[in-house]
């Protein structure tokens, strides 16, 4: 998959099929708007491209920005597009100037002009344009002059869609993480930069790479203990493990934190990227009498996460 940033520097595409989203964590429900477009491509021996768009639309249009809270980064959506064999991601800077350009201008000037479509394939309710004005009507109306040909997708997959996302993000904010991988299609994952922490882990036997998301829009799993794959960045193979996203009550109970005890793992990777996929939610934390009673529980996370992963 080749990703464009300069709408200004894209290619001829070959009969592109296009479509338009977010694509916000590329779930089953995406999926089949993919395989429609690639499809198509694949019958008229064209190229499949999406557009998409960085910063999210609703940071732009919305003045419930603080609200927003996204299954995938720009960096991750573009890594599980690539995975579903898309020819073209043209990723679009959402502006205001963007947002708020004529409708009419938007399909003359933007999507004729630049990508000079085959096939366009949106939903019916896709609204694009100044107040968001301009609709399928709008667009099918230029069908003629552009000589494309408009598809709509089915208004209860775009449904199932917006469920499926909203669905997702409340079972991650519940810990309920099975919830939502099974409406992902693979298992939820995020990275962080590890940090230092009180190494009080390695004091118990079970030393933790302390995470920091970075992304403050990005979604973090609920509180509890997790079964978790993690990858640290430059190492090819995927590692088992648990992690642990809560206050620590038995220590300080005082910050959230997000640790990982990766297994049969003893590389220093301070300020390097950690990515963790969360496979199972195992439990919720609990405050402990003491240090020893903690370590016991531990020990039986880590024979129950190996038994799940």
């Amino acid at each position: 998959m080749k990703v464009h940033y300069d709408i200004n520097s894209l290619p001829v595409f070959t009969r592109a099929v296009l479509t338009i989203g977010t694509f916000d964590g590329v779930h089953n429900g995406h999926k089949q708007i993919l395989d429609a477009v690639k499809q198509t491509a694949k019958e008229i021996k064209g190229e499949s491209v999406l557009i998409t768009f960085h910063p999210h639309p609703r940071k732009i249009v919305s003045s419930a920005i603080l609200g927003i809270r996204l299954i995938t980064t720009l960096e991750e959506r573009i890594q599980l597009l690539a995975k579903e064999g898309i020819d073209h991601l043209v990723v679009v800077p959402f502006t205001d100037a963007f947002a708020n350009q004529p409708a009419s201008q938007y399909i003359e000037d933007f999507l004729l002009s630049n990508f000079r479509p085959h096939t366009i394939i949106i939903g019916h309710d896709h609204q694009f344009g100044r107040n968001r004005s301009g609709d399928y009507a709008l667009l099918e109306s230029y069908e003629k002059k552009g000589g494309f040909t408009l598809k709509e997708i089915p208004k209860h997959l775009i449904e199932n869609i917006t469920i499926s996302s909203t669905r997702i993000r409340e079972s991650l904010s519940k810990s309920e993480v099975e919830v939502a991988n099974k409406l992902l299609g693979y298992d939820f994952f995020f990275s962080g930069t590890v940090v230092h922490g009180n190494k009080i882990g390695r004091t118990l036997g079970f030393p933790t790479a302390n995470l920091k998301v970075e992304d403050p829009e990005k979604i973090v799993p609920g509180n509890g203990i997790y079964a978790v794959y993690a990858k640290p960045k430059g190492f090819e193979k995927v590692l088992k493990g648990m992690m642990s996203i809560g206050f620590r009550p038995t220590v300080d109970g005082k910050t959230r934190v997000i640790e990982v005890n990766i297994f049969d793992f003893d590389k220093e990777i301070y300020g390097e990227q950690l990515e963790v996929h969360v496979h199972k939610y195992l439990r919720e934390e609990k405050k402990y009498e003491n240090l020893a009673a903690l370590v016991e529980q531990i020990s039986k996370d880590k024979i129950h996460s190996l038994s799940v992963l």
